[in-house]
C-alpha cells in the first residue's frame, strides 16, 4: 500500500479513538470541565503533560530548525527542556498547593485583586491565542500533505476536528486524549529515527549513532562543499547574544505558560504533582534526546539526495478542473555512477502545495544547492516540513511514512486542546462568572466556556493561515509573551511575600505591551497584511549585532522589565495584608512539617561544643 493509504488508516483510527473518549468523558461540571475532577493517576498525568508538552513545535518544526540551522537551533532544544525542569522543580509543586483552577486563579488569590485576575486572564488569553496558531499551522501542514490540499484549507479542517473534542470533553476528555496521543506521537518520532540510525550510523539506537558515527563529518563535508559553514559551527544563523536571550525567554517562558502548570492542578494532591512531573519530565526525553539526532539525519539526506539532481521534465500546475495555474512543478531524479536514473517521487505533492519550490535558474538541467546569500541556490524548502518528508527522503516503508504524518496531527491536537481550554477557562471562568454573571448555574458556564472554545478556534486559524513565522518562531513568541507577563508574577508570588497587587498589575501590564508590541512592530506586515505593507520598526540594536534582538529574544527583556517594575512598584507601595504573607510562608513549607526550633535540643549543642 502506498503512504497516503497507510496515513488515511492511520488518521482514521487513531481519530476514532480520540472522538471516543471524547464522548466517553463528556462533562456535566466545571471541576471536570477544567481540572478533570482532579483526579488524574500521576502517571497518566505525566503522559498527558508531555503530549501537552511536545506541540508541532517540538514534533515538526524544531527538528526542521535544527536541521536547518545547525548549532544556533539547539537553542530551541536547550530553552525549553531547562524551562521544563525550571518549572517541575521550582514553582509546580507550590502552584498546586495552592489550589486554585487557573493561573488567573492563582494570581487574584495571592495578590488579592480582581483586577490582577483580569490582567492574568487577558494576558493567557493573549499567550494561549499565539500558541495555538502554531499548532494549527501544523495540523494544516499535514492535512495538505496526505489530502493533497493547499495549508489554509489544511488548517480550516483541522479547526473543525480540535473544536469537537475540545468543546466536548474539556480537560477531562483533553487528558485522557493526550495521554493516547503522547504514545502515538513518540512511537511516530522514535520509529523512523532509528529506522534512519541503522542506515545511517549502523546503530538501532539514535542517540548512540549521533555520538559515535561519523554522520556530523559527512553533513559538515557536504556543507563545505556547497558553501556553507559547517552544520556544527557555533553562531552562524544567530548572534550569540540572541542564542543567549531566545534560550532565557524560552525558558522562563516554559515556566510561565498556562496550559502547562494548569496541568498540575488535575491531580489529587501535591505529591502527585511532583510525582507528574518527573513522569513528564522521563516522556519528553525520549523525544528531545531524538530530535538533535533526526535533523542530522534529515539534513544529510535532504542534501545529498537533491543537490545535483537532474531536471527530467518541468510541468505547470493544474487545478482540479483543470485550469492552469503558472507554477512550474520540477520533475526530478538522481543520477547513479552508472548513468542509471532514479526519479524522486516525493517531492511532487510538496510541490503542489508550494512548501517545496525548484527553480532551475542557470538552465543547466540540475538543482544546484549551493549557497546563495543564506539560502539554497535552486530550491526553496519550509522548514516545518522536514520531519515530515525526512521518511520519504530515504526511502523508508510507507507505513513509516504515514505514522509520522499520524504523530505530527497527535502532537498539533494535544497542544491545540489544552491551549484551547486555557483560553476559555480565562474568559468564562476568569471573566464571565466573575464579573457579568455570578450567579450562573453550572449549565450555562459550560455553555460560555465552549462558546469560548468556538471563537479562540477561528482567531488562532486566522494565525495559522497567514503565517507570521515558522510553527517553531511562532510558539517562540508565545513563550516570549508567558515569560514577560506571568513568570515574574508566579515566581515572586511564591518566593516574595513583600510583592503586593500594585507591583504584580504594573509588571504585567508593562512586560506584555512591550513584549507583545515589539513582536507585532516588527512583524507588522506579516501578522496585519492588510494593514502594513513593511514592518514598523527593525530590531533594536541591529547596528551592534547582527539581526539585532530579533522577536523571538525580546521576551527576555520584557520578562527583566517586568521583575524591575514589579519589585520597585512593591516597595513602593504598602505591604500586602498579613493574612497574605502567611498564606506565601505556609505554601513554602511541606505540608506536616515544624518550625526548626522543635527539632533542635541544647544538650546536643551543649555535647557538640564543649
Amino acid at each position: 500500500m502506498t503512504s497516503t493509504v497507510w496515513t488515511y488508516i492511520f488518521v482514521t483510527i487513531t481519530f476514532f479513538i480520540y472522538l471516543y473518549i471524547g464522548w466517553q468523558s463528556r462533562v456535566k461540571e466545571t471541576s471536570e470541565f477544567y481540572v478533570a475532577g482532579g483526579g488524574v493517576p500521576a502517571v497518566a498525568n505525566g503522559a498527558a503533560t508531555a503530549a501537552d508538552w511536545m506541540s508541532a513545535a517540538s514534533f515538526l518544526s524544531m527538528t526542521g530548525l535544527i536541521a536547518a540551522s545547525g548549532y544556533d537551533g539547539t537553542v530551541y532544544l536547550l530553552g525549553w527542556t531547562g524551562g521544563y525542569v525550571l518549572l517541575a522543580l521550582l514553582l509546580a509543586p507550590y502552584l498546586r498547593k495552592f489550589g486554585q483552577y487557573t493561573v488567573p486563579d492563582f494570581v487574584g488569590k495571592r495578590y488579592y485583586s480582581e483586577t490582577a485576575r483580569v490582567v492574568a486572564a487577558l494576558c493567557a488569553v493573549f499567550v494561549s491565542i499565539t500558541y495555538v496558531a502554531g499548532q494549527m499551522r501544523g495540523v494544516g501542514l499535514v492535512f495538505s500533505h496526505f489530502l493533497k490540499v493547499q495549508v489554509e484549507v489544511g488548517v480550516v479542517i483541522g479547526m473543525v476536528i480540535v473544536a469537537f473534542f475540545a468543546v466536548l470533553g474539556g480537560m477531562k476528555g483533553i487528558t485522557w486524549t493526550q495521554v493516547v496521543q503522547f504514545f502515538v506521537l513518540i512511537a511516530a518520532f522514535l520509529i523512523p529515527s532509528i529506522a534512519l540510525s541503522k542506515m545511517l550510523t549502523g546503530h538501532y539506537v539514535p542517540q548512540i549513532g549521533f555520538i559515535s558515527g561519523d554522520i556530523h563529518e559527512r553533513v559538515d563535508a557536504l556543507h563545505e562543499e556547497l558553501g556553507f559553514q559547517a552544520y556544527t559551527q557555533p553562531f552562524t544563523n544567530r548572534s550569540q547574544l540572541n542564542v543567549f536571550l531566545t534560550m532565557f525567554a524560552l525558558m522562563t517562558g516554559t515556566a510561565g505558560l498556562p496550559h502547562v502548570i494548569v496541568r498540575f492542578y488535575t491531580v489529587a494532591n501535591v505529591r502527585a504533582a511532583r510525582y507528574s512531573a518527573g513522569w513528564a519530565l522521563l516522556f519528553i526525553a525520549l523525544l528531545y534526546t531524538a530530535a538533535p539526532t533526526m535533523a542530522l539525519f534529515a539534513r544529510y539526506n535532504l542534501l545529498s539526495t537533491l543537490n545535483g539532481a537532474k531536471v527530467v521534465s518541468i510541468d505547470e500546475g493544474e487545478t482540479e478542473e483543470g485550469e492552469k495555474t503558472g507554477q512550474k512543478i520540477y520533475h526530478l531524479a538522481t543520477v547513479g555512477e552508472d548513468g542509471t536514473e532514479k526519479p524522486i517521487h516525493w517531492i511532487n505533492t510538496w510541490q503542489v502545495t508550494n512548501l517545496i519550490q525548484f527553480d532551475d535558474k542557470d538552465g543547466d538541467g540540475v538543482i544546484s544547492l549551493h549557497k546563495d546569500g543564506k539560502n539554497y541556490a535552486e530550491a526553496t524548502i519550509d522548514k516545518d516540513i522536514l520531519v515530515l518528508a525526512t521518511p520519504e527522503v530515504a526511502g523508508l516503508p510507507g507505513w513509516i511514512v504515514a505514522i509520522v504524518a499520524t504523530g505530527g496531527l497527535a502532537a498539533a491536537l494535544s497542544t491545540a486542546a489544552g491551549l484551547l481550554l486555557v483560553i476559555s477557562s480565562s474568559i468564562a471562568h476568569d471573566l464571565y462568572i466573575h464579573f457579568v454573571d455570578p450567579q450562573a448555574s453550572e449549565a450555562k458556564r459550560l455553555t460560555v466556556a465552549r462558546i469560548m472554545i468556538l471563537a479562540a478556534i477561528v482567531v488562532a486559524g486566522y494565525f495559522g493561515i497567514i503565517k507570521p513565522g515558522f510553527i517553531g518562531e511562532v510558539v517562540a513568541f508565545a513563550f516570549g509573551l508567558a515569560a514577560a507577563s506571568f513568570f515574574p508574577i508566579v515566581f515572586l508570588g511564591i518566593f516574595d511575600r513583600r510583592t503586593n497587587r500594585e507591583g504584580a498589575i504594573c509588571g504585567m501590564v508593562v512586560g506584555i505591551l512591550f513584549t507583545g508590541g515589539y513582536i507585532l512592530a516588527c512583524k507588522a506586515n506579516v501578522i496585519l497584511p492588510f494593514l502594513f505593507s513593511e514592518p514598523l520598526i527593525q530590531p533594536m540594536f541591529s547596528n551592534w549585532t547582527e539581526g539585532g534582538i530579533s522577536p523571538e529574544s525580546i521576551g527576555a527583556i520584557g520578562c527583566m522589565l517586568n521583575f524591575v517594575v514589579t519589585l520597585v512598584v512593591s516597595r513602593l507601595t504598602p505591604e500586602p495584608p498579613e493574612e497574605i504573607q502567611q498564606l506565601v510562608e505556609d505554601v513554602r513549607i511541606p505540608r506536616g512539617s515544624h518550625a526548626p526550633e522543635a527539632h533542635f535540643d541544647e544538650t546536643d549543642a551543649e555535647a557538640d561544643n564543649p
